[in-house]
């Protein structure tokens, strides 16, 4: 099958025939129908995952079509539509019993730990526990897009902050979790203001929505965000996973306000200072938070098909497998407003 392979961190994936993944007893193979490329994917290109061994296949951010199932599995059969979280959880330890699947022991985690999707075809082991079937209508592109940055918002937002309708929600960098913590954030009821530095993603996350936005290039973000907000943001999400973005988060909430830690630090923000009075002094709550587990994906997709939300508009660019390398190349820079997507695996 054809895949694209990470064979020296920082350089072109090289597109080339691999092996057939096997088949687990209790997984299945799909056939990839879209995989998204996700700032996550960077991190691996860079080579500042210390999961990733090389040769290695990236992409988590995937859909596709049951082609052939385990003989352990009992859910699923050839030609189901379906779509899998990133984090693949085991479903019998404590944790997964108690239904924090993200914080799996023995996770499996595709395109970090195990051969990602960006390749014809991917084995999804514990295919009963992590396997949800995707609503007739939905675009492939679009469940692809859910796969990390949506589920993953959708988590922090609900699971780990409970926004509540009328509070303010700060979003701290607005490429692809950032919108959509926007998009699903205005759907939940807030009221949204999102801060970057780049004047065409600040454009587009007001074009879908937002109520306001700050550049954080000129003046005071916090600031901003204070006055604009009446005093603090009541939840901020940070996007990014940088020492900068974070402190900016933390200072821009209200008393009492909650904090959510999205974006991965990496590299030198593995470790940061944080302004730990602001927490004290304000009694404030700090999350984190990774994925979403599979059991939580009904909930959202009722959300999208009740057309409550359009995420479709996330969706910037549809490219072929050929074109990976360069859309990960665009991570080293302010990269384009939305996100791409792999829909074609012929090219």
């Amino acid at each position: 099958m054809r895949a694209a392979v990470l064979k020296k961190y920082r350089e072109p994936l090289e597109i080339t025939e691999v092996p057939e993944p096997d088949c687990p007893a209790d997984g299945v193979i799909l056939k990839v129908l879209a995989c998204g490329v996700c700032r996550s994917d960077w991190h691996a290109w860079s080579g500042a995952d210390p999961d990733v061994s090389l040769p290695h296949i990236p992409g988590h951010e995937f859909c596709g079509v049951v082609a052939q199932a385990g003989p352990d599995v009992t859910q699923w059969q050839t030609g189901d539509r379906v779509i899998a979280p990133f984090i693949l959880a085991c479903g019998q330890c404590p944790d997964c019993q108690a239904g924090h699947q993200t914080i799996c022991a023995t996770q499996v985690v595709p395109g970090f730990t195990v051969p990602g999707a960006f390749a014809e075809r991917i084995a999804v082991p514990w295919a009963d526990v992590n396997l949800t079937r995707l609503p007739a209508r939905m675009d492939p592109a679009l469940a692809a897009a859910l796969g990390c940055r949506v589920t993953t918002a959708w988590h922090a937002l609900t699971g780990r902050a409970a926004l509540q309708p009328g509070e303010w929600l700060a979003v701290w960098g607005t490429g692809g979790v950032g919108l959509s913590a926007m998009l699903l954030g205005r759907a939940l009821g807030a009221r949204v203001v999102v801060v970057d530095n780049v004047a065409a993603k600040l454009d587009y996350a007001q074009d879908l929505g937002a109520d306001a936005a700050i550049d954080a290039s000129t003046g005071d973000p916090v600031a901003h965000v204070l006055q604009v907000t009446g005093g603090g943001a009541h939840v901020a999400v940070e996007a990014l996973g940088t020492s900068t973005t974070t402190c900016n988060a933390m200072l821009s909430l209200r008393k009492l306000g909650r904090m959510v830690q999205i974006g991965m630090p990496a590299g030198d923000h593995t470790e940061m200072t944080l302004p730990m009075d602001a927490v004290y002094s304000g009694q404030l709550a700090l999350y984190g938070t990774r994925g979403m587990p599979a059991h939580r994906y009904p909930s959202l997709l009722s959300l999208i098909e009740a057309g409550q939300v359009d995420l479709n508009p996330l969706i910037a660019r549809r490219v072929s497998l050929s074109d990976v390398s360069a859309e990960l190349a665009a991570f080293d820079g302010p990269a384009p407003p939305g996100v791409a997507v792999i829909t074609d695996f012929k090219h």
